[in-house]
């Protein structure tokens, strides 16, 4: 080989590794100007490792816990959490690959973000995106598959049968390899009712340039509080292509599907179902359907922008928490000693804790299995020496602790560590208290937001 050829080969391969490198590196993008980062996950990690357990729980089987069969939409595959169907390709995206066994059964993974508390804030606009590739299929190949990128209101959560009334926002769906994109909202009765279900009111259009399943784009959903009526709006590489304004629903339909404490994102890949046996016109899929083509997610965003910063309500009297999704710091229903304060990552955290300090928060459902153990985000800026415990207690801002776990100096007061701690045995509903105990009289410990895990 002549200097000139190996010096163009050495160039390219130097090229192709950077690309790689990049690639690996890849990020959620820079927050755009006016908005606020609320939450993120941009999936870089090892090869063949599950998406992070602070922010997702992953789904199992053909349906919630008591909940509607084949997860009401029949779809087949049973859902696993499986490396084979769900983990991350160590180049900064999540993979999720339906696969077909031997006897023709199917597989597939779908996740949901730990948090359910994703809203517009009043007078402002909430922004969710995500960058993502369809999987790569099209014609009779793909019949059957069918990626989504939606969310879901807060409080089906241990409930199941409230849908649609709680709300429901497809940002992006895709069936059976053809070279569109969904937006959907669902709310209302079911069937019919004003969002015409199961349909929904939805708009589709093809993707900009390359194919929905050739290129990755990007897939954005916001909700805007900021103009009279209110409105919702989706979005494929920037370019808006469907829009429901409040204006369109009547009083309790909108307030139904809006007032709740927000909504939690999920992302999966079902195989056949109403969705793709209705624009095939036959049952999906089919015996032609080729498994294995994964959706590829670069990265999952929150914004918001605007409107007030005010702490988050507690829930109404007699209404749930979520043990397993997101509770924010400042809902708490009671406090002692304890400040509220801006925080870095969007919103609001409590703050000034200190030894015999106190927040209590009603009405948490555990449900019938007990958690494994407890996830904080804190930060600290104490002194040397100066260190703490988070405690969780059921009931009594004195009962024995079931769970803590030591704290001291993170590198600030808004630098934060998300820390998780054991906790033992406990189901039903209850009252918990995160309580603060250090040998120390100075502060020790900030909180943002805490979660159980199952």
């Amino acid at each position: 080989m002549s200097r000139k050829r190996a010096l163009i080969a050495g160039l390219a391969a130097f090229a192709g590794a950077m690309l790689v490198a990049i690639h690996a590196q890849a990020a959620v993008p820079p927050t755009p100007t006016g908005w606020t980062l609320v939450w993120s996950d941009d999936f870089n990690g090892g090869a063949g490792s599950l998406p992070s357990s602070t922010n997702w729980q992953i789904d199992l089987g053909h349906s919630y816990p008591g909940g509607p069969a084949n997860w009401g939409t029949g779809e087949i595959q049973n859902y696993t959490n499986s490396p084979s169907n769900l983990s991350l390709d160590g180049a900064g995206n999540l993979r999720i690959t339906p696969l077909r066994d031997g006897a023709g059964n199917w597989t597939s993974a779908r996740i949901e973000t730990r948090r359910a508390d994703f809203k517009a804030p009043a007078g402002g606009i909430l922004r969710i995106e995500g960058r993502l590739q369809m999987p790569n299929i099209t014609g009779s190949a793909a019949l059957g598959y069918w990626p989504a990128f939606w969310a879901l209101g807060s409080p089906y959560r241990g409930n199941y049968w409230n849908w649609p009334a709680i709300g429901e926002f497809d940002i992006m769906e895709n069936v059976n390899g053809i070279n569109s994109v969904w937006g959907v909202l669902h709310c209302g009765v079911n069937p019919g009712g004003p969002c015409n279900e199961t349909t929904g009111i939805g708009a589709s259009r093809a993707c900009p340039g390359s194919t929905c399943q050739s290129a990755f784009h990007t897939y954005r959903f916001e909700w805007d509080r900021s103009i009279s009526p209110n409105q919702l709006r989706w979005y494929v590489d920037g370019q808006q292509f469907h829009a429901v304004s409040q204006a369109q629903l009547d009083s309790t339909t909108w307030d139904s599907m809006t007032s709740h404490a927000g909504y939690f994102i999920l992302l999966n890949v079902a195989m056949g179902g109403a969705f793709p046996n209705a624009i095939a016109g036959f049952a999906t899929p089919t015996g032609a359907t080729v498994p294995g083509r994964a959706m590829l997610v670069d990265y999952v965003a929150v914004w918001s922008r605007g409107g007030s910063t005010a702490p988050t309500s507690p829930p109404p009297t007699g209404g749930t928490r979520d043990a397993y999704s997101m509770i924010q710091a400042e809902s708490f229903n009671a406090q002692n000693g304890v400040g509220v304060e801006a925080c870095s990552e969007g919103g609001q955290n409590i703050g000034h804790l200190a030894n015999g300090d106190w927040v209590r928060f009603d009405n948490v459902n555990f449900g019938s299995t007990r958690p494994v153990d407890f996830v904080a985000r804190v930060a600290s800026g104490a002194a040397g020496g100066v260190s703490g415990l988070v405690e969780v207690r059921i009931d009594s801002p004195t009962a024995p602790p079931i769970g803590s776990f030591a704290i001291a100096n993170t590198g600030g007061w808004q630098t934060w560590r998300s820390v998780p701690g054991n906790v033992g045995a406990v189901t039903g509903t209850h009252t918990v208290y995160l309580t603060f105990s250090s040998g120390q009289p100075a502060d020790f410990v900030n909180v943002n937001w805490f979660h159980f895990r199952r």
